[in-house]
């Protein structure tokens, strides 16, 4: 199966209650599809530096910011198909490059144990990332439940509404189960607008009509705020 390997976008962030989700897929009808996949369950595997430089960085709100995960559609197995993806975000453009491999291929390439299988530009910009930020492994497993729409007139617009966001630092792996510390409310859900250029004048509508308005939001960012630093912060305290 071909995959997209490299995504050029803006991506919108909202934090919305049920029943404004609600909302806007009605609005969503005549528009926009659900994908294949239907409900999904993300899994991703993020790595940092001894001190969290990535993270950090972010929150800091630059030009510039990039990190590195695994990804995987589903629950991994040694040979499933899973993703390297490199994310970068330069003046609120987001650049996203990933290649796929086998889940065990992925982890011992990243891990530092063998080359990539696939020598490609993609894979040689994961390699210069890879040496640039020396102690980078893995930190933190995230997943989330995740409904995709796709536009039906076949544009690039997208909509993609997360729930059940659970993170955790033991079991870093792609074949464990999804479970670990809910990082939003029960009934809230993050719905995020992925575009390469302007917003269709019906979304613009109803986010305008139900008050709804963009915000910052990182999964990752969020998870290190309310489960990293204050152990980090603990541990300090106990030296």
């Amino acid at each position: 199966m071909a995959y997209q390997t490299v995504f050029q976008r803006y991506e919108l962030k909202y934090i919305l209650t049920k029943e404004q989700k609600e909302t806007i897929l009605k609005a969503m009808e005549p528009y926009m599809a659900l994908d294949e996949y239907g409900r999904t369950t993300i899994r991703n595997i993020y790595y940092d530096t001894d001190s969290y430089r990535l993270v950090r960085h972010s929150l800091e709100k630059p030009v510039y910011k990039e990190k590195l995960r695994i990804r995987s559609y589903s629950q991994a197995r040694p040979d499933s198909t899973v993703f390297v993806e490199l994310k970068k975000k330069y003046q609120h453009v987001v650049y996203k490059r990933r290649i796929s491999l086998p889940e065990e291929d992925a982890m011992e390439w990243i891990s530092g144990q063998c080359h990539c299988k696939k020598n490609t530009q993609i894979s040689e910009e994961i390699d210069y990332f890879l040496s640039y930020y020396e102690t980078l492994h893995p930190v933190l497993f995230l997943s989330y439940e995740r409904e995709a729409y796709y536009s039906r007139d076949k544009s690039d617009f997208r909509v993609t509404f997360d729930d059940t966001i659970l993170c955790r630092q033991d079991h870093l792996s792609l074949e464990n189960e999804a479970y670990g510390t809910p990082i939003l409310p029960e009934d809230i859900v993050l719905m995020e607008i992925k575009c390469a250029g302007g917003m269709p004048l019906w979304m613009t509508h109803v986010l305008t009509q139900e008050h709804i308005y963009k915000t910052s939001f990182s999964k990752y960012g969020t998870a290190y705020q309310k489960m990293i630093l204050p152990k980090l912060k603990e541990a300090v305290c106990h030296v």
